[in-house]
């Protein structure tokens, strides 16, 4: 692929307020109220054809479960084969369409969404996903307008970076894409993931087959409504709502699959891995397997650090988005010095949360994604409530008799190697671990080995030395580590995310390091005049 030198640098969509009176505001409630008016057919979308199918699944609000929002069409076996064969058939065009080619449909992309889309993508986050204002804001909005626009700043700095050439030749290093298809599996916590994994290897020439999770298909089935108004060509992406075992199984069974771009849970992650380690001697090629997957994301507190901004950003880090972030605060570790002010600060902050209808812009928190995750958090509050090693220290309710409503909850615990402290809740459950001042070097070593996880982390304090120590410490505890902030909200192009260890194979979501994976370059040698003798000069007598 060709590059553009021209091509400007890229700066961070703006984050609007949704003040009262704002126009972002009075567009969001418009387009939240008419939303609820409707329901949408989400259909497979294959070689831009729309494929109904007998076997459905509703989309229903989170904080209001008996309000459904649409149907998703799940691919039947015909559909998922027909999109593997649109994709392998889409290839060769669209691998030969120019960088800047390409480019101009993610960047078209990009304006649709900062503008007449955007209100759009954010209502239906909101209601599908159960993100308030702010969050679906700094999403559905901000952070895939980011990754539609720095991935195409990449993808061009990757184009420029070539070989020396000595004289009488030329050096070339052509970024090819892989050969195949790449297979984007994504999550429904953040519609931005959605549309990343997918639209970062099609960037880079490849073409997709895009499994959405059902409970973020609403949001995603948008996501792709626009790339197609951007211009797509069909069968570059290919929308595949469905089973997952029986998409999987089909897709990992084609010889032409060429990556999988995931995000998810290290359990699926693995199966996955898993199948292509049994089925490698089949494959064209070796896939390329990147996947951003579990977390148990800590904070540690020095005892010099500032109560008042340890408190705010546990609330933020743990309750944000009801908890649901990969980055979420789920573990923290606070000097027994801090404890007794960091504890009533936090609890009378968390009993002023109001919690709700994500349309009542005057809410902080909705409600957790579906029946499964209320039922599994709410499973461990109970077993909690009933263990003699874990206080319950603001918190602790469960409520689906409407929404899927679990109260912000801090546990403290006894034991720093509780299964609270060990296992991925994914809710807004935060545990804490007490210790005593002078252990501060063992707590160090205690963060590093608890959890299997290496996600993110923060540390919390003023006195230089101990963020020294911790951060050499903690240096593979976490692949974002945060300083005096919360270990989430990293932005594209700012903080390159992901993290290694069970965590996934910490390939740098917002960064070129990301596109990488997706090209399989090429050396090209060209000779201007070349040798007409075998003989070399030592060689004379």
């Amino acid at each position: 692929m060709s590059a553009n030198n021209l091509h400007p640098k890229t700066t961070n969509e703006t984050v609007l307020a949704y003040a009262p009176g704002s126009a972002e505001r009075t567009a969001l409630i418009a387009e939240l109220a008419a939303q609820q008016t409707r329901q949408v057919d989400i259909h497979a979308v294959v070689n831009g054809e729309r494929i109904a199918s007998g076997s459905h699944t509703d989309v229903c609000a989170p904080h209001a479960h008996a309000r459904k929002l649409g149907r998703v069409h799940n691919a039947e076996a015909a559909t998922i084969h027909a999109s593997i064969d649109a994709a392998v058939a889409a290839q060769r065009d669209w691998a030969n369409a120019s960088l800047a080619e390409r480019s101009a449909v993610f960047l078209r992309a990009a304006d649709l969404l900062a503008g007449p889309w955007r209100a759009r993508l954010n209502a239906a986050t909101m209601l599908g996903q159960g993100k308030t204002c702010y969050q679906a804001e700094i999403d559905a909005a901000c952070e895939l307008i980011d990754f539609l626009r720095f991935n195409v700043q990449f993808a061009h700095e990757i184009a420029n970076g070539q070989p020396l050439s000595s004289p009488g030749m030329r050096n070339h290093l052509e970024y090819r894409p892989l050969e195949g298809f790449v297979y984007a599996v994504t999550p429904f916590n953040f519609t931005a993931i959605g549309g990343n994994l997918a639209i970062a290897p099609a960037l880079m020439g490849n073409t997709v087959v895009w499994k959405p999770a059902a409970t973020a298909s609403l949001s995603n089935y948008l996501f792709m409504e626009l790339l197609e108004a951007a211009g797509l060509p069909q069968g570059v992406i290919n929308f595949l709502p469905g089973d997952p075992v029986a998409v999987s199984g089909a897709v990992l069974a084609r010889p032409e699959l060429a990556g999988i771009h995931f995000t998810g849970s290290t359990a699926v992650f693995d199966t996955l891995w898993g199948e292509v380690g049994r089925n490698v001697s089949r494959y064209r090629s070796y896939p390329r397997l990147v996947g951003e997957t579990g977390g148990k994301d800590f904070v540690l507190a020095h005892a010099s650090a500032d109560a008042g901004t340890l408190a705010v950003a546990l609330l933020r880090g743990a309750f944000e988005y009801q908890g649901q972030k990969c980055s979420a605060a789920s573990r923290a570790y606070i000097p027994a010095s801090l404890w007794p002010e960091v504890r009533d600060r936090l609890v009378a902050m968390v009993e002023t949360i109001r919690m709700g209808d994500v349309t009542d812009f005057t809410n902080f928190m909705g409600a957790v994604i579906d029946r499964r995750a209320f039922d599994r958090i709410a499973g461990h509050l109970q077993r909690a409530a009933a263990d003699s090693g874990v206080k319950l220290v603001a918190g602790g309710r469960a409520d689906d008799s409407v929404g899927y409503f679990i109260a912000p909850t801090v546990l403290e615990v006894s034991d720093p190697r509780h299964t609270l402290m060990e296992t991925e809740l994914f809710g807004p459950v935060l545990s804490v671990y007490v210790y005593a001042d002078e252990h501060w070097p063992e707590v160090l070593s205690l963060v590093d080995g608890t959890s299997p996880y290496a996600l993110t982390g923060a540390v919390f304090a003023t006195d230089r030395a101990a963020i020294a120590q911790a951060s050499d410490a903690l240096r593979y505890a976490a692949g974002n580590f945060y300083i005096n902030d919360k270990p989430t909200g990293a932005v594209v192009g700012q903080q390159p995310f992901g993290g290694a260890r069970r965590s996934g194979t910490n390939d740098k979501a917002g960064s070129p390091l990301n596109l990488l994976r997706w090209v399989s370059p090429r050396t090209v040698k060209e000779t201007f005049v070349p040798p007409a003798d075998y003989r070399y000069p030592h060689m004379a007598a």
